[in-house]
């Protein structure tokens, strides 16, 4: 074998193995998940973390890493979060990124919560006084009751974290926000990193507490970046509290259009589906709850089309809302499963389009049947029973009709029926 043959070999195996060590540590859980937490702090965010550590443990990966760009949001979401990242059993390395991008309000919380956390150069840290979702005053003891919960809340979080509790009081009470390099310096993060990369070089190794006081040493490897789904897109939608707020006195609004004007339907089937969608977004109402009315509310859409002369838009509506509900009723934080797309489509689709065939069959009935009721009524003959202000009433069959006549008609003549004009009869005297 010559020396080329011979580099040539040394060259495929040293390639070969680098591939299958590479295979093999993925094989053994050397990967990251990474998820972005970003804008406002809502339930798309909530659901994302959910989803990294659902793919993190079907994976079998070894960490979670969360990219922290944001100025905050619900206070309510923000505690859903810090308790699956306590209780989870992957380390969370979370980290401001990039450069320009800061953690506020929740996302100073949520970075403290984390096992692992850092930022990298010209980012910030803090301010995290609890406000009202619209900005307005809280009042006095109401915001006095906030900052000491919220405080004595995070006070626990960074000493188990083992970082600067003054810090986390600061942040609070004084609305505090510090650069990442000072927010260093006094330990509230445990690394400036140059990079995403940077950061998780320096988190590998690092021993760390997770739930159960297990002690773990975290590892990182290759990064499996979270898809997001059309659950986390359409809550993002709703995401900021007066977003929120918006439509739900716009859902109002519209219920009160259809209250005083019934039959045109199309305001009131919007505004039931916005005013559920809009109490899951503040709070007011349970996920899981919300779906299961909107699953309600689209079945009673659906079923009412078959009665109601809607042109379709209950059996669109009563669709809509089954498959919102649908998307939203498992939750896996709870139940560890959701709905697949290929089972909700279907079904959704199916009982839209039976519901509008009902439909269908039911207004051709109607007509069938008012024609059959003209072609009865050609053929019979009626009496003149009150003229009044020039107009006759006939009746026919035992009902009531109001007639014309080329003729001048006295009370009591006879008539035959020539023809119909929605409800005006066209009679020749007999």
């Amino acid at each position: 074998m010559n020396k080329v043959q011979q580099i040539l070999l040394l060259l495929f195996v040293s390639i070969w193995g680098g591939t299958a060590a590479k295979a093999q540590q993925i094989r053994q859980g050397q990967c990251t998940v990474e998820v972005s937490v970003s804008g406002v702090i809502g339930l798309s965010n909530y659901h994302r973390v959910l989803k990294s550590k659902e793919k993190a443990i079907k994976n079998k990966c070894s960490s979670v890493l969360v990219v922290v760009n944001t100025p905050g949001g619900s206070l309510e979401t923000t505690r859903k979060i810090v308790t699956e990242i306590l209780n989870s059993s992957v380390p969370f390395l979370c980290l401001v990124y990039p450069s320009g991008a800061h953690a506020g309000s929740a996302g100073a919380i949520i970075l403290q919560a984390c096992h692992v956390s850092g930022a990298v150069k010209a980012t910030n840290i803090g301010a995290a006084t609890p406000i009202s979702g619209t900005g307005q005053d809280a009042g006095k003891d109401l915001r006095k009751k906030l900052i000491n919960d919220t405080t004595s809340w995070l006070e626990g979080i960074t000493q188990l974290r083992k970082r600067n509790q003054e810090f986390s009081k600061d942040i609070i009470v004084d609305a505090k926000a510090v650069s990442a390099t000072e927010a260093h310096r006094l330990g509230a993060i445990d690394f400036l990193a140059e990079s995403k990369l940077d950061f998780l070089s320096k988190s590998a190794g690092q021993k760390v507490s997770l739930a159960k006081s297990k002690q773990i040493e975290v590892q990182v490897g290759d990064l499996l970046k979270l898809n997001e789904g059309l659950k986390e897109k359409t809550l993002d939608l709703l995401a900021d509290p007066q977003h929120a707020y918006m439509m739900f006195m716009a859902s109002l609004g519209l219920l009160y259009f259809e209250l005083t004007h019934p039959g045109v339907v199309a305001p009131g089937v919007i505004g039931a589906i916005g005013l559920v969608v809009s109490m899951v977004s503040l709070h007011k109402m349970e996920i899981e709850w919300g779906a299961f009315v909107l699953i309600l509310l689209g079945l009673a859409f659906l079923v009412a089309e078959a009665f109601v002369p809607s042109f379709g838009m209950l059996g669109v509506g009563g669709g809509v809302a089954l498959f919102l509900g649908s998307l939203f009723l498992f939750d896996p934080a709870t139940t560890g499963y959701r709905l697949p797309y290929a089972t909700i489509l279907p079904i959704a689709i199916l009982f839209t389009g039976f519901s509008l065939f009902i439909a269908h069959l039911a207004f051709k009935s109607r007509s069938y049947k008012s024609r059959s009721n003209e072609a009865i009524l050609l053929e019979s003959k009626g009496f003149v029973v009150e003229i009044k202000n020039n107009e006759y009433w006939v009746e026919v069959n035992g009902e009531r009709w109001k007639a014309k006549c080329d003729e001048d008609l006295q009370k009591g003549d006879q008539v035959l029926i020539k023809s119909i004009n929605k409800l005006l009869l066209s009679v020749t005297k007999v």
